[in-house]
Formats: structure tokens, C-alpha cells, sequence
């Protein structure tokens, strides 16, 4: 089981280094701030996912859930406060995002590639009982949220010249992150207090 938790972390990582790249590249290009949003959110999976297999590659992989869940619902937080105050300033009169096509492009896969890995990976996580591998599979259903947040922002401003879809649509991702870094946190505190000194007596 242990072995299928890394497998999805491998192909969960290596896709989102390729969506992290593309929508930054596209998001700067277009001036974008809800595609670097989706962006810096595809940098949190990969962060998330990390720590996942950090947990899971030690002996005891409970005893590292506790900081492993915390790690997932920081990520979510810094995530969102980043994204809001770029929302407010774009929104107050910083520079209207142009058209990206490759943006739409990206979004469009993940929109396609997400709900199976979150799927394959929460089932797993629920067969574990590991409150960190269901969070980022949770991160994962983030992501298929995000991607169709930005891609109707992305859509609106193309199509109908609204470019202040585009950081509106931010302010979504950042709400949800919010949301997702919440859940996550308190399934934090459900976690056995006695996991950290598990770790440390390893």
C-alpha cells in the first residue's frame, strides 16, 4: 500500500511541475493573476505531495501524519493571502490581464487529468486511514475547482473583453484555499498527540 502512496506521488508531482511551469510562464506573459494563482497552487502540490512522501518513507508513517497534515494547510493559507492581495490590487487599478490561450490550454488538462488522481489517491488515503494522503487528495479536488474558476475567468476575458473576470476568478481560488487549509488543519488536530514523539524516538 505504502508503495501505491508513492507511485501516486510520483505521477502527482511530475504532472504538476509541467502545470506549474505553463501557467506561471502563460500567467506572466498575460499578466494573469488568476492563472500564476493556479500556477503557485500547482507549486503547493508539489510541495504537498513531497511531504507526503516524506511521511511515507519512514517506518513509521503515522507518526509523521500530524506535521505532514499542518505542512498541507500552511501551504493552503500562504496560497491564499498571496493571491488575495494581488486580486485587490489588480482589482483597484493595477494592469487588465491580456488573452492566453495556452492558459485555457492548461486548464483544460488539468480539468481532465485531476479527478482521477484524486480519486485513486483519496481511496487509497481512506483504505490507510492517513488524514495527509486524503488532504492531498483533497488538493488534487482543489485543483479541478481552480481550473474551472480560471478557465471561465480566462474564457469571459477572451471572449467578452471582461478582464476583470481574471482576478475575480483569483479571489475565488484564494476563498477556496482558504477553505481546504481549514479542513485540513483540523484534521490535524484529530491526529494522535503522541505522533511527534513517535517520530522523535525513531
Amino acid at each position: 500500500m505504502n508503495r501505491r502512496v508513492r507511485l501516486i506521488v510520483a505521477v502527482t508531482i511530475s504532472y504538476n511541475v509541467v502545470e506549474a511551469l505553463v501557467s506561471l510562464a502563460a500567467g506572466a506573459g498575460a499578466s494573469s493573476g488568476a492563472l500564476i494563482a493556479f500556477g503557485l497552487d500547482s507549486v503547493i502540490e508539489v510541495a504537498s505531495a513531497v511531504a507526503v512522501a516524506w511521511q511515507f518513507s519512514a517506518r513509521n508513517p503515522e507518526a509523521r501524519e500530524k506535521v505532514t497534515v499542518r505542512a498541507v494547510a500552511l501551504a493552503f493559507f500562504a496560497l491564499a493571502a498571496y493571491v488575495a492581495v494581488d486580486s485587490v490590487l489588480t482589482l483597484s487599478g493595477g494592469a487588465a490581464p491580456e488573452h492566453s490561450r495556452l492558459g485555457i490550454a492548461i486548464t483544460v488538462a488539468s480539468i481532465l487529468v485531476m479527478p482521477a488522481l484524486a480519486f485513486v489517491e483519496f481511496r487509497t488515503g481512506r483504505e490507510l486511514g492517513s488524514a495527509s494522503v486524503m488532504a492531498d487528495s483533497r488538493q488534487l479536488l482543489l485543483c479541478l475547482y481552480l481550473s474551472v474558476t480560471v478557465l471561465v475567468g480566462l474564457l469571459a476575458n477572451a471572449l467578452l473583453g471582461w478582464w476583470w473576470a481574471d482576478p475575480v476568478a483569483a479571489l475565488v481560488v484564494a476563498a477556496l484555499a482558504v477553505r481546504e487549509g481549514v479542513e485540513a488543519w483540523r484534521e490535524g488536530e484529530l491526529e494522535a498527540p503522541n505522533a511527534l514523539l513517535a517520530e522523535l524516538e525513531e
